[in-house]
């Protein structure tokens, strides 16, 4: 059995333990409600800037544009977005899990695959165990659409100039704060553009008058689409790392207060053994001084 100093060093290094998850739980749920808001703002940005796209689409050739080419998907070209820190339950796991098994099965389909990652998680995994072409790390805490814009713009022009054939982005989609789910989307060759039954969110198709040509215009917001799905997906990646971590800090502190408990019950017990073989003692030492 520990002993009864053995015990309150315990107790205390786990009440240590305890302050630091709680914190961190505080920290994680003030960035969780930033990042979730801004999320949540951008949805319908996006939303509307795919309605518009495919409406001038749908006015214009599409097939003469070098972002919507599809050719033989020979060699397949991944972007996967981890986050830059752990402690966040099984967020990065899962995403590798499925980011592992989205390239074997195409390697086992005899596809060359490349791969650009986003997030130090994904990049210390997959540093020795694939083909990491770019990276980047240490970005995620503080962000804007200029990071959106550099991961687009390391895929674009190999795209155009068919280096690659197609280009995937995997990130986890945020659901709730207990749910994030891997979510795997093909951005190259460019999916339902131009196409009359693309989904939109609303049912009238709006005849909009454009500014310069039609063109002109498509040939300017093609990249740009690229660079809203790239930020959006960063978005819902840094909603779901805080709120991953938030649920997993809670877990953690509701694991050290039952540690606690539990230790504590062993120290009470600890120290009434300490009582009980003292009060031995005494008596039996009583005992022997009145028999002797």
């Amino acid at each position: 059995m520990p002993s009864l100093k053995d015990i309150k060093r315990k107790v205390t290094a786990v009440q240590k333990t305890k302050q630091i998850t709680r914190a961190m739980n505080m920290v994680a749920a003030s960035k969780f409600k930033s990042a979730q808001l801004k999320m949540e703002n951008f949805r319908p940005y996006a939303g509307k800037f795919m309605d518009v796209l495919n409406s001038l689409a749908l006015r214009v050739d599409t097939s003469t544009h070098p972002l919507l080419a599809v050719r033989d998907p020979r060699r397949i070209r991944v972007i996967c977005m981890t986050s830059d820190r752990g402690l966040c339950g099984g967020f990065n796991t899962n995403l590798i899990k499925a980011t592992e098994r989205f390239m074997r099965d195409k390697t086992r389909d005899g596809k060359e695959v490349s791969m650009i990652s986003v997030g130090r998680k994904g990049r210390d995994f997959f540093r020795k165990k694939a083909n990491v072409l770019a990276q980047k790390v240490d970005c995620l805490s503080k962000f804007d659409m200029t990071l959106a814009v550099s991961v687009a713009d390391e895929v674009i022009d190999p795209f155009i100039k068919a280096e690659y054939d197609e280009l995937y982005l995997i990130y986890n989609q945020f659901v709730n704060v207990s749910v994030q789910r891997p979510t795997v989307v093909r951005l190259f060759p460019l999916p339902s553009i131009g196409s009359p039954d693309a989904d939109m969110e609303t049912d009238t198709r709006l005849d909009y008058v454009y500014e310069p040509s039609d063109e002109v215009l498509l040939h300017k917001l093609l990249p740009m689409y690229v660079h809203v799905l790239v930020y959006r997906a960063l978005l819902e990646t840094s909603a779901g790392e805080n709120g991953a971590r938030m649920a997993a800090m809670d877990n953690a502190t509701s694991n050290c207060e039952e540690l606690i408990r539990t230790l504590t019950l062993k120290m009470n017990k600890a120290r009434q053994a300490a009582i009980t073989a003292e009060l031995m003692d005494i008596v039996g030492g009583t005992e022997a001084l009145a028999k002797g």
